[in-house]
């Protein structure tokens, strides 16, 4: 890699750090971080491989961007559409020909050349002499056709079709690197990914021997009252930066918040919490929602970023010092769009819709659009405030978000329902009855209560981190990181040699 394409990586990077987008905070909190790690990694490839060791940057590896045909229909052979899927593949640690494959799947984001470059896997990967092969999900980032958004097009998204995706595309590396029976795959994933990853040695075991399924919400629900639970439990958790104090005083500023609401006080509420367009009664949910993304984002990516932290959101609102706990929120908000680079929040309803039904394919961030179709057609998963144990707003209803499904793709919530309870019988929910999967966790990320918790059986082995938030474990390793995260790393490593070796041994 030449020195001035490495300045120009650099600044792309940090430039997509600094750009501010305003619409939802969680999926632009997403956004930001998806972009910090990629600069992290970089920086550390580049600063402590090369400069550390005496290596001119000239000779650093970067992974080309390669893309495979795909049919865009997996169970229909009535169309010959396709659409091209990008990837990624290191050989750097491959003991060729016969060492084993390590599959880092792609998920509701653009994958790039960093994803086979750095993170857990890429460090197993070195010790075990792995190929190791990224490969991006279908209809995110690159691997999408111009039309792919489309009503018409969009139904050809789903995890089904990814898995199908990957099998074909395991036929294809095995070609491309003549591989045998005698390279062991393991795939990894985190988040959605995770689940991906337990769900592809579930259906297909004939082609991936073990997976590591990090975060991963394996069983899904529709109305997911568990997220915030384990927010509040977190928020109230003095060992990741929280307290009672914190808990009581956003619960307390969000019932103000939400009473001005019903009182009909926009004019105030959308000069105290700076709103890019005057609020209306239309905009309530959307409005509440988005302040309480800035809690929910701090527990789930808690330390991912060196700023975006429970800690620094609980010691503004335990301060007494900054005034009562709906001037506390207003400070709260404040900080975030400093560090999101924002000049006002955007609450506004139609903009969001409008944002879901734009059909603008693009290469970069997080799909936004994808996602929600996924939600409405798969998932469920939304994150709602009815229950008594969230310290938001009551207005964060099922009913609020199952509405965007209709209005936005025409889906009614009886049709979301049955789709969830679809998913959960087509792969098993928490009890999916596989082998050779191991389920990690934190204990303060809020997915981990859709995941699998204990060993299922001698080889669905469960790992919960203590103090650790979503996906901690696929970062790649520091010095500073928690003991119980380098425990968790340890065991991972362990029972993957274990199973490299059985199947070296032919058990």
């Amino acid at each position: 890699m030449k020195s001035d394409f490495c300045t120009t990586l650099l600044f792309f990077f940090l430039a997509l750090w600094e750009f501010g987008i305003g619409g939802k905070n969680f999926f632009l909190i997403k956004q930001k971080l998806y972009q910090y790690r990629s600069l992290r990694t970089m920086k550390e490839l580049y600063y402590l491989q090369h400069l550390q060791l005496g290596q001119a940057p000239a000779n650093w590896n970067i992974p080309k961007e390669a893309f495979f045909t795909q049919p865009l229909d997996h169970f229909s052979r009535q169309t010959n559409a396709t659409y091209n899927q990008r990837y990624w593949v290191n050989p750097d640690f491959w003991n060729s020909p016969n060492g084993p494959v390590f599959l880092h799947i792609g998920g509701e984001a653009a994958l790039s050349e960093y994803s086979a470059l750095a993170g857990e896997h890429v460090e197993l990967a070195e010790k075990y002499g792995a190929l190791v092969v990224s490969v991006e999900h279908r209809y995110y980032g690159a691997s999408i056709n111009l039309d792919g958004l489309t009503d018409k097009n969009i139904h050809f998204l789903s995890s089904q079709q990814a898995l199908a995706d990957l099998a074909a595309f395991h036929f294809h590396i095995v070609q491309q690197y003549n591989l045998t029976r005698n390279n062991t795959w393991i795939c990894f994933g985190g988040s959605y990914p995770g689940s991906l990853s337990a769900w592809f040695r579930l259906k297909f075991p004939h082609l991936v021997y073990a997976a590591v399924a990090s975060s991963a919400p394996v069983r899904a629900e529709m109305d997911f009252t568990g997220y915030n639970k384990v927010v509040s439990q977190s928020l109230s958790d003095p060992v990741v930066g929280g307290s009672p104090k914190c808990r009581r005083a956003t619960a307390e500023a969000f019932h103000i918040v939400e009473q001005m609401v019903n009182d009909g006080k926009f004019a105030q509420l959308t000069e105290d919490y700076m709103a890019c367009e005057q609020l209306t009664s239309e905009d309530c949910a959307e409005f509440v929602s988005d302040l309480a993304d800035i809690f929910m984002g701090a527990v789930q990516y808690n330390k991912e970023a060196p700023t975006y932290n429970i800690a620094k959101f609980c010691n503004i609102m335990s301060n007494k010092s900054l005034g009562t706990t709906y001037s506390r929120l207003i400070v709260a908000v404040k900080q975030y769009m400093e560090d999101m680079s924002l000049h006002c929040m955007d609450y506004s309803y139609k903009k969001s819709l409008a944002d879901l039904k734009n059909t603008t394919v693009s290469p970069v961030g997080v799909g936004l659009r994808q996602w929600y179709y996924q939600t409405c057609t798969e998932f469920g998963y939304y994150q709602t405030c009815e229950d008594e144990s969230c310290p938001f707003s009551r207005l964060m209803t099922l009913e609020a978000q199952l509405d965007i499904c209709s209005k936005v793709f025409g889906i009614d919530p009886k049709s979301v329902e049955q789709a969830v309870k679809f998913t959960n019988e087509y792969y098993g929910a928490d009890h999916p009855k596989s082998s050779r999967i191991i389920f990690v966790n934190g204990n303060i990320d809020p997915w981990h209560a859709l995941s699998i918790l204990k060993n299922q059986s001698k080889s669905e082995i469960a790992i919960l981190i203590n103090g650790t938030a979503h996906c901690a474990n696929m970062n790649p390793s520091l010095p500073t990181d928690p003991q119980s995260l380098k425990a968790a790393r340890e065991q991972i490593d362990y029972q993957i040699g274990l199973w490299l070796k059985a199947a070296k041994d032919g058990l």
